[in-house]
């Protein structure tokens, strides 16, 4: 039903909206999705289905693909050198710029279904006595809608949580009566859901990106392998824009800032390597910034 034209419109039209690029290998995984999103809205073509897709004022049908096109896997404590790291070396760096009382901004993006920056909250309250000084503003945002919602709700399978040590299930989660036939399930607590700011943001739109700055640490990991090569600089100048100047960005362990952009420095600490916004100005020899989001 989806031809390969129809196929390569498609990859291009995502692409420019979303900034990742679907690999032939991947042709199966598209058009299964393709073809469900054209059957729950009546379109008998392609074509028709592309027209919708393409000039629905709402953008609720594009929505609704990319909660489907993006897939997302996570767990709690997930390469939690990093989060020693955070609650060591790098909050050391940032609160010696700051007063007592001053907010320190962190970011999960993406977030997933909210394992990542609930493992962020947690492992503050757990590890670093600074919480009696600094404020903590946690925002955590994804393109996807669906776990977002999920996020919200923050209610977790026996697998999300089986890195959790059992003291912090039970001083974090409250265990709850499984639907017929589901394993345990685990919410996390109220007073730690409503620590957490959860926004929708598409990382290769510039606004919404902008509209989250003044951040002291990004957590942005494993997302830029999915990007190609001109995606991940953007989206790198947008997050190093999103940055103070000094602060950090946390990445995956397979992903290096070294092969995407000169903006940022490498940090080696004890655990894990991280990159920072240099608290001196952008470099002026840098070629102008090339903004927007094409539709």
């Amino acid at each position: 039903m989806i031809s390969d034209a129809d196929f390569e419109r498609f990859r291009e039209f995502f692409y420019r909206k979303a900034g990742i690029q679907f690999q032939p290998s991947k042709r199966y995984f598209v058009d299964k999705r393709l073809v469900q999103r054209m059957r729950q809205n009546g379109c008998a073509s392609f074509a028709e289905y592309f027209t919708l897709l393409r000039f629905d004022p709402s953008h609720r049908e594009l929505q609704a693909l990319i909660n489907l096109m993006t897939v997302n896997e996570t767990y709690f404590f997930r390469e939690e050198y990093q989060f020693r790291t955070l609650v060591g070396p790098i909050l050391n760096e940032i609160t010696a710029r700051k007063a007592p009382g001053e907010t320190i901004r962190i970011w999960s993006i993406p977030c997933s279904s909210g394992e990542e920056p609930y493992s962020i909250a947690i492992y503050l309250l757990e590890h670093w006595p600074g919480l009696a000084r600094f404020d903590v503003a946690l925002t955590a945002s994804d393109i996807n809608t669906r776990v977002l919602e999920q996020a919200q709700a923050g209610c977790y399978e026996r697998r999300a949580v089986q890195a959790v040590p059992p003291d912090l299930l039970r001083r974090y989660f409250t265990a709850e009566t499984a639907p017929a036939g589901g394993g345990p399930r685990y919410r996390i607590n109220r007073d730690l859901r409503d620590s957490v700011r959860f926004t929708a943001v598409n990382v290769q739109d510039p606004e919404a990106v902008r509209a989250h700055g003044g951040m002291d640490v990004i957590f942005c990991r494993n997302l830029l392998i999915y990007f190609d090569d001109d995606s991940r600089r953007r989206a790198a100048e947008r997050l190093y824009d999103a940055l103070n100047p000094g602060g950090f960005i946390c990445l995956g362990h397979s992903e290096s800032m070294n092969r995407i952009s000169p903006l940022f420095e490498m940090r080696r600490f004890p655990e894990s390597i991280v990159y920072q916004r240099p608290a001196a100005r952008r470099p002026a020899h840098l070629p102008p910034r090339r903004e927007g989001v094409p539709t």
